[in-house]
């Protein structure tokens, strides 16, 4: 089947008793193997639209972006059109507001989603990263060590990974943002700020961090948030639209997992694709590569995550809400679970 050239953008188990465990994990590993590479069978009807809003400035959403190129979407009879957004935070507003089905997103503006009381659904896990988001500073501002940052103009997107990151890293030097002078500004604002010394460091996400490394070459100084925090990439949207469309759901999610395999099979042809997504070169894609992990999962560790955050945001008064939600309740399982039931670990 020809491909078709991908529309990117708009703008606004007991018969089997006597199987020992390891024939049955090579069936299994086969069947997910077949499940991920055969195309289905082309669905009669027309193809029925859905809006993703992405954050298409970032490689996290990589396999959205393959699955588009490669027609997975379009095998399962989807007609899928990718909604450009900046950031995560503002592409689940727009699934929220009902502009977008769903949303690439990361996991602390879900977090602040949930803590409004808005009725958020994670649908999967996409990919996590361990060394993004980050901080970058200028030398010649003083910006030398994570301790040097006292006293600094920091620019950053409130309400994002990069805002946990940042305090993340004043929590280890025993500052606060007290200490600091925050400069709330969009992620495409905050490298002009910084070459133009309105502020003195940035925390920001790939693919900012490494044109920002670019420009200021040796006047620069980067910190990764390696060891301190690993990054979910998550597609959701809201309660009403996922438990309603859950035939919807699995389409969605059986194309991803055929992503997925694409990634893991064909490296530097999936690296290609988001290169050309997020418009950035596969040098510098090629840089930051190994540290993504491009898997459909709902793992234990984002609730973990999701309520670490929480009583951050609690204990630095970015919430009124003074408890922890009971974060499975904005899980749905159904989904992955009938698509690939191995890569839900989430105790239930």
């Amino acid at each position: 089947m020809t491909e078709k050239p991908p529309k990117f953008f708009v703008k606004a188990a007991a018969p089997y008793a006597m199987i020992g465990a390891f024939t049955l994990a090579a069936l299994l590993a086969a069947s997910y193997a077949w499940i991920a590479r055969t195309p289905p069978e082309q669905p009669a009807g027309p193809p029925e639209p859905m809006i993703i809003a992405a954050n298409t400035s970032y490689a996290g959403t990589g396999l959205v972006f393959v699955a588009q190129v490669k027609g997975y979407f379009a095998n399962e009879g989807l007609n899928v059109t990718l909604q450009p957004y900046t950031t995560g935070k503002s592409a689940l507003d727009a699934a929220l507001a009902g502009r977008a089905a769903l949303a690439t997103v990361a996991d602390i503006p879900i977090m602040f989603a949930v803590t409004k009381g808005q009725p958020v659904s994670i649908v999967a896990t996409i990919s996590t990263v361990e060394r993004d988001p980050g901080i970058i500073g200028r030398k010649d501002k003083g910006v030398l060590t994570l301790a040097s940052l006292n006293g600094k103009r920091i620019g950053v997107t409130l309400g994002t990974s990069g805002h946990f990151v940042l305090d993340a890293f004043l929590i280890r030097q025993k500052l606060s943002t007290d200490d600091v002078t925050l400069r709330d500004l969009q992620p495409e604002e905050l490298g002009e700020a910084l070459v133009k010394g309105d502020v003195d460091a940035v925390a920001t996400w790939e693919p900012y961090l490494g044109s920002l490394r670019t420009q200021l070459g040796a006047n620069g100084t980067i910190f990764y948030s390696e060891g301190i925090y690993e990054l979910p990439f998550n597609i959701a949207g809201t309660r009403d639209y996922v438990v309603s469309h859950p035939e919807t759901i699995k389409k969605l999610l059986r194309a991803l997992v055929r992503a997925e395999r694409f990634h893991k099979d064909e490296p530097d042809a999936a690296r290609k694709i988001i290169a050309g997504a997020i418009n950035v070169s596969l040098e510098n894609l090629k840089e930051v590569w190994p540290t993504y992990r491009f898997n459909v999962t709902l793992d234990q560790s984002l609730l973990l995550t999701l309520e670490d955050e929480t009583r951050w945001a609690i204990k630095n008064q970015l919430t009124a809400r003074p408890d922890i939600p009971n974060y499975l309740n904005y899980l749905y399982l159904d989904g992955l679970e009938a698509v690939k039931p191995e890569s839900v670990t989430v105790i239930h």
